[in-house]
Formats: structure tokens, C-alpha cells, sequence
């Protein structure tokens, strides 16, 4: 795989540089409630900028039906990337029309540009790929060259993503080859004991990476939503809990088969519950119960994990070498809920373990929390992406610019 040092060798100075980020930052109308995509895909940015390029920065924002919605407009996002990057940023109106040619053309040597919402055209995420590579083509005429380096969306075969690199001369961004050099490191040669935590509301969404990790992992922690269907598979009472009846029985496999291969379980003991689910905007107090996990009422439902499942998962985590999390350990948007999260996040801060916090919800909830990123080993922007990628599956956007 390529990267921006490759393409420096011939000079960047005077190119059009076509740079997907993943800018899919959180808005509340037109405020960006975490920055944090942004941020991390500023030092590909300026670093372009500094070499003398053009830079056409180009990311979707949110699931639009192929048309403009003004809600999922990023412009917010040109503004903010402006006041990181110390430069005004241009804004295109469009991807591919008139507004995105004039602005293109307009740029200086070190200027930057971003486009509007990628899927504002439908080619963008067609799954015909005739479709799809009408629209690559007509963005190759805005560019130079290619810079992949929105790793939140390589796990998607898209045509700003899968298509165009094949258009253009191509690399990583810096962002991206940070997250592959990261991502090794839980699959190849990996230090031990190596511990998983992962939470989230579906169980579905996390058993292919299960599955994998079982082969490397040396205990998985288990939290969130996905918690009651492992709980209810073991045979407790889980109340008006998220639980996925349908995956009991590959719940109750992959338990067995950590048993067999000396693989820990590790579930919560003790949980919150409450006779409803809080109101996020309010925040008002909720009071909720601490229960122990076999003892749930049934007509509450769990929303956290309690104390003292924050002090197992502590200490399984305190003598860990390395440590992989992806998920949630409950509602952690509202005060009552977040101290499961919070537990984890400052166990991996406790740890002496490389702690690789895989994007996504857990990556919000460390910022939210209040907590310094930079304490963590990496924070990853691509919480699919990750996922997919510990689950040995290839990746659309990484194919495309290792060739």
C-alpha cells in the first residue's frame, strides 16, 4: 500500500488531490456535537496543503436517499474543519456539478476545498457498478490524484471508496495507515494475555467478530445491550432487557466453545435497572436498582453494568498486555448509566496494556466522559471498519489502494 510519502517523491505542488475523509460527525441541527473525524483526519490535510497541493476533500454525512438534505449538509463541518486547519475552506454546494467545478477550479497551490455530501448522488453507494463508476468518473475529473484516508468507510464498496482509486494515481492517507499498522497488532503477533471487551446494543452485530477473536483472544468481557441475550442464554431471568431470542443458540455455542478452548467469558454479576429507558435530552434522574445479575426483575430492564461487574472487568483488565474495545458498557449518554463505560475506559487508563479503543460509540463515550484520547493507545475512527477487519474480511477501500 502506498502511502503520501510515495506520491511526495514526484510532487505534490500545483495536483488536484482528491482526499476521502470520513467527516460522519454528530450534529444537533447545525452544531457538531464531537469532532473528533474531523480532527483526525486534519494532519493528512494540512500536511497535503504544505506540499503545495490542491486539496478536494470528499466525505458522505449521514444516509441521505441519493438527493441533497439539507440535514445531512456539510457545511458545519467546512467551518469547523476551516477553524482546525487555520485556513478557510471552501465549500462546493455539490459533488460533482457546477458549483464543485468552479470551486475546484478556483483553488490555489495549498488551498482546500471540501465537496457536499457524497450521497447527495446516488452513484455514490449504487449497487450497480456501472452506476457507481459513471459517478467515480465524473469525480476523477475534479482530481490528480487520490488519498484514501476516510477509514470509517473502507469496510464500504462505494464509489468514492472502491471506484475511483482505480482512476487515479492513488495511496493511504496517514490516518489509514496508522489504523491497518494498529489493527496488526490485534491479529498478528499479538502480546499477551489479550482481552476483548465488547458491549454495544446487538448481539447480531458482534458475532462474526466473536467467532474470529475466539482464536486469539484470551478472554472476551461482555456488556452493553448484548449482555441479556449471553445472560438469558445461560438460563436468567433478563426482564424487559434488549435480548435477541434468535441468537441464543450462537450465544450459547460460542460459550461452549470458549469453555473447550480455555477462552473466559467474562458477564456481567450485577446490573442497573429500570422500569423504563431514560430520557436522553432531560437527563432527568431516573433512581434505578442495582440487582445482581441472576436476580433481574421481570418486568424491569438493564441499562448499565453495576459495581461490581465494574470491579471484575477491572481487574481482568489490569494485567492484560493488550486490549481491543468496541461498544458500550450501557446507556451511557444519560448520567445514571455511564459509570460501566466510564469503569472501562479508566481500567484501560490503569492497565499497562496497548488499549486500541475500536471506534464508534466507545470512541464518542471517551470524549463525552471527559476523557484525554491521547492516554489511550489509539482510538480508532472506523468502528465497522475495525470490526470487519478483525474479522478477517477484506475491505473494499483498502483493496482498492493496495494495488
Amino acid at each position: 500500500m502506498k502511502t503520501i510519502d510515495d506520491l511526495s517523491k514526484d510532487g505534490l505542488a500545483g495536483k488536484r488531490v482528491f482526499v476521502r475523509a470520513d467527516l460522519n460527525v454528530p450534529l444537533e441541527g447545525a452544531t457538531i456535537t464531537d469532532d473528533g473525524r474531523i480532527r483526525a483526519v486534519v494532519p493528512t490535510i494540512a500536511r497535503l496543503a504544505e506540499a503545495g497541493a490542491k486539496v478536494v476533500v470528499a466525505s458522505h454525512l449521514g444516509r441521505p436517499k441519493g438527493a441533497p438534505e439539507e440535514r445531512y449538509s456539510l457545511a458545519p463541518v467546512a467551518s469547523r474543519l476551516g477553524e482546525l486547519l487555520g485556513k478557510n475552506v471552501a465549500f462546493a454546494n455539490d459533488t460533482v456539478g457546477d458549483s464543485a467545478k468552479a470551486t475546484v477550479a478556483a483553488l490555489g497551490d495549498g488551498e482546500v476545498t471540501l465537496l457536499e455530501n457524497l450521497r447527495f448522488n446516488a452513484g455514490e453507494t449504487s449497487k450497480d457498478d456501472a452506476e457507481r463508476a459513471a459517478f467515480a468518473d465524473q469525480l476523477a475529473t475534479l482530481a490528480d490524484v487520490y488519498v484514501g484516508d476516510g477509514f470509517g468507510a473502507v469496510h464500504r464498496k462505494h464509489a468514492s471508496v472502491y471506484d475511483l482509486p482505480a482512476r487515479l494515481p492513488h495511496a493511504a492517507g496517514d490516518l489509514i495507515a496508522a489504523e491497518v499498522a494498529v489493527l496488526k497488532k490485534l491479529t498478528e503477533d499479538v502480546k499477551r494475555p489479550y482481552a476483548v471487551v465488547l458491549g454495544g446494543a446487538k448481539v447480531s452485530d458482534k458475532l462474526a467478530v466473536i467467532d474470529h477473536l475466539m482464536e486469539k483472544a484470551d478472554r472476551i468481557l461482555i456488556g452493553g445491550g448484548m449482555a441479556y441475550t449471553f445472560l438469558k442464554a445461560q438460563g436468567h431471568e433478563v426482564g424487559t432487557s434488549l435480548l435477541q431470542e434468535d441468537q441464543l443458540p450462537a450465544v450459547r455455542e460460542y460459550l461452549a466453545r470458549g469453555e473447550e478452548r480455555g477462552v473466559e467469558f467474562v458477564l456481567p454479576v450485577d446490573v442497573l435497572v429500570s422500569t423504563g429507558f431514560p430520557d436522553l435530552e432531560a437527563k432527568a434522574p431516573t433512581h434505578p436498582q442495582t440487582v445482581a445479575a441472576d436476580a433481574m426483575p421481570a418486568d424491569q430492564g438493564g441499562l448499565d453494568i453495576g459495581p461490581k461487574t465494574c470491579k471484575l472487568y477491572a481487574s481482568k483488565l489490569a494485567d492484560a498486555a493488550t486490549v481491543f474495545w468496541n461498544g458500550p458498557m450501557g446507556v451511557f449518554e444519560h448520567p445514571d448509566y455511564a459509570d460501566g463505560t466510564r469503569a472501562v475506559a479508566q481500567a484501560l487508563l490503569d492497565s499497562p496494556a496497548f488499549s486500541v479503543v475500536g471506534g464508534g460509540d466507545s470512541a464518542a463515550a471517551v470524549r463525552i466522559l471527559g476523557f484525554d484520547e491521547n492516554a489511550f493507545g489509539h482510538i480508532s475512527t472506523g468502528g465497522g471498519a475495525s470490526l470487519e477487519y478483525l474479522e478477517g474480511k477484506t475491505l473494499p477501500g483498502l483493496a482498492a489502494l493496495e494495488d
